[in-house]
């Protein structure tokens, strides 16, 4: 594999102060601004994270989304909606045994939660 992995993402909203400010309250990121640069930052993730390119017949394409882990996806549907976003695709359970749902925050742009299948007990 060549050493080109995603480094950075970005995300356009129609109103970058509200769009931070959601995923401040629902992820409790600790997202700052740049006056300089009028941006947020948004803190690095610990590793790259993998990806995977595919066709989505049911979505307005093209689109590029994120997914975010969380330990409770049905918690955070609630806490997504309670913040002003909107749950586009409820939580369905994959192949895998995860959990993933997709939502858009406040101005539009969709984003996606991932639950990690529970371990099975012995």
């Amino acid at each position: 594999m060549a050493n080109t992995p995603i480094v950075f993402w970005e995300l356009a909203s129609h109103d970058a102060d509200k769009s931070a400010q959601f995923l401040k309250d629902v992820f409790d990121w600790d997202i700052s601004y740049d006056a300089d640069a009028n941006f947020y930052d948004v803190p690095a993730f610990d590793k790259p994270v993998p990806g995977g390119i595919f066709t989505l017949r049911r979505a307005r394409l093209p689109f590029l989304t994120i997914y975010i882990r969380v330990d409770d996806i049905d918690a955070m549907v609630t806490r997504v909606e309670e913040h002003g976003g909107y749950i586009v695709d409820p939580p369905i359970v994959i192949d895998s045994g995860s959990k993933i749902c997709l939502f858009s925050e406040p101005s539009g742009v969709i984003l996606a939660m991932y639950e990690p299948a529970k371990a099975k007990e012995e």
